[in-house]
């Protein structure tokens, strides 16, 4: 019988934080976490937009302890700020948000957008509540990532994509960051023997935001959007991931919550090292405590 949200376990006691909660697959996400009794920091970039999908989830669920924090994944500062008002342990941390598919532009420090966004962004983020997740034995970092991170190539010579712009091998780079991340990040927790889970998932084809960004006409994104799963279903690679007692670390959760096929660069144990060390140098953020035995 497939796992479905209700078979997550009782999560009383425990404390998340899943970033881009106020829509896509991030509001299911957190809907079906504080339903099972988790407390929920949800992040928005947009506080109005943060207090709408607070209001939600406590209409469908009254007894949720879910709060908002502020953060801007574009924004180092931000980032810092909102890591700075998490002092409690962590459990679980879901790195949801992300952008798609977007003209070229540049986030608040002067990187490629998307680049940016979905991978230093959460990169810095892990980093800076790795602390409090190595205070929760058995915590998790799940990161969404995609099937379309095959698309992506990371030339370390031209990280703002300043030569050459395609917004779908732009999007496709930042979830092929993702995912090493999320792999590199396993290994070198193992290497450290922290009792820490990383793993990523892939929600596919999904009727999100990031689906409906104008870079379809209106009606084939209308007839996509038929076809597509929807947020809800979207999210059960990440909440089981999340929350599953069966997952490994390391493991690439897709939509029928089998282990995702990756690209030959997402096994680029190299390339993930590089990665690494060049998203510790332009973010300023070191995993002090995962490098102790890296």
């Amino acid at each position: 019988m497939m796992w479905t949200p209700g078979d997550i376990p009782d999560l009383t006691g425990s404390t998340a934080v899943v970033t881009g909660a106020t829509s896509g697959i991030g509001l299911p996400t957190t809907l079906e976490l504080a339903r099972h009794g988790a407390r929920v920091i949800l992040t928005a970039r947009d506080p109005q937009r943060g207090r709408a999908a607070l209001q939600a989830i406590r209409s469908a669920v009254p007894e949720a302890t879910v709060e908002v924090g502020e953060l801007d994944l574009a924004d180092l500062r931000s980032v810092r700020a909102f890591a700075a008002t998490v002092e409690e342990p962590l459990d679980l941390l879901v790195n949801n948000a992300g952008i798609g598919m977007t003209p070229r532009r540049t986030t608040a420090d002067g990187f490629e957008a998307q680049f940016g966004t979905n991978h230093l962004g959460h990169f810095a983020l892990t980093g800076l509540l790795l602390p409090r997740l190595l205070a929760r034995p058995g915590a998790r970092v799940v990161t969404v990532s995609s099937d379309a991170h095959a698309l992506g190539t990371i030339d370390f010579d031209d990280l703002g994509l300043k030569r050459r712009y395609n917004r779908f091998s732009a999007y496709g780079r930042s979830k092929l960051a993702n995912l090493l991340f999320a792999t590199e990040l396993q290994r070198r927790a193992t290497a450290a023997g922290v009792d820490l889970l990383s793993l990523a998932s892939h929600p596919g084809a999904t009727a999100t935001g990031i689906a409906k960004l104008g870079v379809l006409t209106r009606p084939a994104g209308v007839l996509m959007r038929l076809v597509m799963r929807s947020p809800a279903e979207g999210a059960v690679p990440s909440l089981y991931a999340a929350t599953s007692p069966e997952v490994k670390g390391g493991e690439f959760v897709g939509p029928g919550l089998k282990e995702m096929r990756r690209s030959p660069k997402a096994l680029d144990a190299a390339l993930a090292a590089r990665l690494w060390e060049t998203s510790e140098e332009l973010t300023g953020v070191r995993f002090e405590v995962a490098r102790q035995h890296s």
